[in-house]
């Protein structure tokens, strides 16, 4: 008899909503912190016990937000073929079941802090392993495709303008959007089939949830400037009495009158 029916022992609890806004490898992702809230009387607690003293723990989770799964999946790497998807970290699986290796900063009774996450807000938590670098890690192994695939890395540096206007965004609505671009744009910053990016006549356009970022890169540098930070929104849609869907858009319209002089 194979048991098959599993039910999450918590949740996590983090900034990261959406799927465009995951780090494609919780390793790339050093200032991304959550939290993992364990349900109330399983005894789940007790089952804490020991695990403290470990720096990283593995996380099995569930893909609660995918739907369906593919055989072949393209490869995080432009211009590369497909590939099947048990040779790659694609969510798009059979089942569901995604793992991450993270940083444990700390547990608090049923609460676990942790860091370096790929994790969303909301996601079930299946199980919780120690990481063991004697049995877990294998550097000198093969990886495959990935061993073959050469990958840009790309440091990030903001205009004078555009430090201040994140700064702005974060105090007055809580978003961090210098994280979300350090991880979006550390690898293939035109990539606009995994996350929500446009060419632009001078350079490229991310999008984060309601806001947009401005960037341009220097390939032979390896560095990116995000030099502007815009609203999403048109001036019809911050119009007094339009529909508010995210309840953001005062934020928006004392941003725009802030740092282009419209209101």
């Amino acid at each position: 008899m194979y048991l098959t029916d599993f039910s999450p022992i918590g949740y996590v609890e983090c900034a990261q909503r959406y799927r465009y806004e995951a780090a494609r490898q919780a390793s790339i992702a050093p200032d991304n912190e959550a939290w993992i809230q364990l349900n109330e009387g399983q005894a789940l607690q007790q089952g804490l016990a020991g695990l403290a003293e470990f720096e990283r723990i593995w996380l099995l989770c569930e893909l609660h937000l995918n739907e369906t799964w593919h055989a072949l999946v393209e490869p995080p790497r432009e211009g590369m073929a497909k590939l099947g998807v048990f040779a790659t970290r694609s969510p798009h699986r059979p089942n569901r079941i995604g793992m991450s290796c993270v940083r444990l900063l700390g547990i608090e009774g049923n609460r676990l802090h942790v860091g370096q996450h790929d994790l969303l807000d909301g996601t079930p938590v299946l199980d919780v392993k120690p990481y063991l670098p004697y049995a877990d890690a294998f550097p000198e192994a093969g990886a495959g495709w990935v061993d073959a695939a050469e990958e840009q890395v790309f440091s990030l540096e903001l205009a004078v303008e555009a430090a201040v206007q994140i700064e702005w965004v974060g105090v007055h609505g809580g978003w961090d959007l210098l994280n979300f671009l350090k991880v979006q744009l550390r690898t293939d910053p035109t990539d606009a089939k995994r996350k929500r990016i446009v060419a632009m006549d001078d350079g490229f356009r991310i999008a984060f949830r309601t806001w947009r970022v401005d960037y341009r890169i220097d390939q032979a540098q390896g560095s990116i400037e995000a030099f502007a930070i815009a609203s999403g929104y048109s001036t019809a849609d911050l119009a007094e009495g339009a529909a508010d869907k995210y309840q953001d858009k005062a934020i928006h319209r004392e941003f725009i009158a802030q740092f282009y002089n419209e209101v």
